[in-house]
């Protein structure tokens, strides 16, 4: 099997594999779970970026069904991001109209297709995995802060927020309190017994063929028709609220058509370019975080993600939908569930149409209170204690960075905290370079020392200011010997420092010799990996 980045024709096309009955077995119980998750937060999304519920369903669809199908990720779900909401609010009322916004958002679509093919998608090697980790965690802890409201009863935010500041003026902490004091404790009892069903039911061995969310939804629809015309009973906005399509006619009168007239509007262009920078980040960083947590450890082809997301947006800029992103909530709800293959992806996409041609009103009982439990566990898989004493013991320039991130999320929002903890992170990875550059020994000829320098494999730019001040500081009337022989690659400015300093070290009685040290160094060039297997 080969792999490549640059396109769609990975050489992954063995459609056997997705269809065996051990992949399948984990494959469509976590595609109920995805669909589970994936409803409320496409309908929440688009709620909160002013845009008709049923855009937020079709981008699901189509995130799950087209994204799915030409991704080379096994497990990444795309659906509306609600990293993206202010951004569509803000362009859907400054462009004036839905049908203007959706040709950005095919225009957006093409930028994205184009970053794929010039391969920018490989910046999310560069990605460090401490921050990947606390961004994992962070959105854990989000998950946890931010379902509890709606496991309460307290729904006055919309579902999938996971910024700090709230629309309905509060935040994060103070929708907690808010939450606290306006209890629904029908919302609590649900919340509750989904909660349990969620934890204790895959315990039995004999039950757990029927998918513990499955359970829950049956048991959440069950206590809130018990609970009702009671003074347990749900207010109406404490269910899902999925569009209800009577007709074929009504169901194709939802999708809208972008408006081209406006393509030499300037302002398209800008909200263009922005939602695909945007986007394009949010789904290699969601794309980076899944790898991580994937108990097989593949590596998805980036580029291949950005040609795939790119095709989804253009396809839901031309039908009426949002834009759409590797979302880390659904995909990580997805690794929980077991999934295996794209399959679990896919399906989730065809279970949200079929949801809507054929089950809305039924769909329309299921309360937000058990979803949220769902939501819960999978925060508290991500944000698990073990991870962060486990990033602890791998030192305070890991910890720091995961830490930073962790917080900067919370407070902030998903890539701005990330851009924060990157920053920390960055920080720590050159500190750590700038210390590693040489291996320094002093040895005694007699009453002269003799100091030996033996240079690291690759000497950069980043070492320069480190050499140049243990060059400087070196002791008078010494023999120095600064050995290249390990390094393949020496920076232009750290082998002029290096050769100034035996010009001049004469004056301070240095003796300097320089072993295989070229006059100059060819960078070393990347070679394309090709994996193979029978």
């Amino acid at each position: 099997m080969q792999i490549k980045q640059g396109g769609f024709a990975a050489g992954d096309l063995n459609l056997k594999k997705y269809f065996l009955p051990k992949n399948l077995k984990k494959d469509l119980p976590s595609s109920l779970v995805v669909f589970l998750v994936a409803l409320p937060l496409c309908l929440g999304i688009a709620l909160a970026s002013g845009a008709p519920l049923f855009a937020g369903v079709l981008s699901g669809i189509i995130g799950g069904i087209v994204v799915g199908t030409l991704s080379g990720s096994q497990l990444s779900v795309a659906g509306p991001a609600a990293g993206l909401t202010v951004i569509v609010l803000n362009a859907i009322t400054g462009l004036g109209s839905f049908d203007t916004f959706l040709l950005a958002l095919v225009i957006a679509g093409v930028f994205q297709m184009i970053l794929g093919l010039v391969k920018a998608g490989t910046i999310a090697n560069y990605f460090p995995s401490a921050v990947i980790e606390g961004m994992l965690a962070a959105i854990g802890i989000i998950l946890i802060m931010k379902q509890f409201p709606h496991a309460v009863g307290f729904d006055a935010d919309f579902e999938g927020d996971e910024g700090f500041l709230q629309v309905d003026a509060n935040n994060t902490f103070s929708g907690i309190v808010s939450a606290i004091n306006k209890i629904n404790f029908g919302a609590v009892i649900i919340a509750a017994v989904s909660l349990l069903l969620m934890i204790y039911w895959p315990r039995f061995k004999k039950l757990a063929t029927v998918p513990a969310p499955l359970m829950v939804v049956l048991a959440g629809v069950g206590l809130s028709l018990l609970f009702a015309h009671s003074g347990l009973a749900l207010r109406d906005k404490q269910f899902v609220h999925i569009p209800v399509v009577g007709s074929t006619g009504e169901f194709f009168g939802l999708f809208k058509s972008p408006n081209f007239s406006a393509i030499g509007n300037k302002q398209v262009w800008i909200t263009a370019f922005t939602i695909a920078v945007v986007a394009s980040l949010e789904t290699l960083l969601s794309l980076e975080a899944v790898d991580k947590i994937d108990p097989i450890k593949r590596i998805s082809p980036t580029n291949r993600e950005l040609l795939a997301q790119g095709a989804g947006n253009i396809i839901s800029g031309l039908l009426g939908g949002l834009p759409m992103t590797a979302v880390i909530v659904r995909s990580s709800a997805n690794v929980n569930a077991g999934a295996r293959t794209k399959i679990s992806a896919i399906t989730h996409g065809v279970m949200l149409l079929m949801a809507l041609l054929f089950i809305p009103a039924l769909i329309n009982y299921i309360p937000l209170s058990c979803l949220a439990a769902i939501l819960l566990t999978t925060g508290y898989k991500l944000a698990k204690p073990a991870l962060f004493k486990h990033m602890w013991h791998q030192g305070l320039n890991q910890f720091i960075p995961f830490a930073v991130t962790i917080l900067a999320v919370i407070l902030t929002d998903l890539l701005i905290g990330v851009g924060i903890g990157m920053m920390i992170g960055i920080f720590y990875i050159l500190r750590t370079n700038l210390r590693n550059p040489y291996f320094y020994q002093i040895i005694k000829n007699g009453d002269k020392k003799v100091i030996r320098i033996q240079l690291a494999e690759e000497v950069s730019f980043l070492n320069k200011a480190a050499i140049q001040v243990t060059l400087t500081s070196l002791p008078k009337e010494t023999e120095v010997y600064i050995d290249g022989s390990n390094s393949r690659y020496i920076d232009p400015d750290v082998l002029e420092i290096i050769h100034n300093y035996k010009h001049h070290a004469y004056t301070k009685g240095i003796i300097v010799s320089l072993i295989d040290i070229k006059d100059k160094y060819d960078v070393p060039k990347l070679q394309e990996l090709k994996f193979q297997s029978n």
